[in-house]
């Protein structure tokens, strides 16, 4: 009675390497689907806007974080732009506060 108990246990602890990697299959399984589902397009989505917003030139109609649609009157080599918001009224910003450019200007005929 005494001796098929201790069989048992040998020999769940002859696999217990294999049961060890078996309980971190499912953690590995919920990281590649998360990296997939929420890391992969975070990632892209904010390659695409830092290319948006290095591609900022004067005369373009752009929306705001904050709702505001304007014209961009300067880009300054500091990160920062000019955006009129009305006539003769100017905003200075951080240009990633730029979410979407609504319309771009033509770019000038080298001539």
């Amino acid at each position: 009675m005494f001796v098929s108990p201790a069989y048992a246990q040998d020999a769940s602890a002859a696999a217990g390497g294999m049961a060890a990697f078996g309980q971190f299959v499912p953690l590995i399984l919920i990281f590649v689907i998360m990296y997939f589902l929420l890391i992969r397009p975070q990632q892209k989505k904010a390659k695409e806007h830092k290319a948006m917003v290095d591609a900022l030139r004067r005369g373009d109609m752009g929306l705001t974080q904050a709702g505001i649609i304007g014209k961009v009157v300067h880009l300054r080599e500091d990160g920062e732009i000019e955006v009129e918001i009305a006539k003769d009224m100017k905003v200075r910003m951080i240009r990633s506060a730029v979410v979407q450019v609504l319309s771009k200007t033509e770019p000038a005929a080298n001539s």
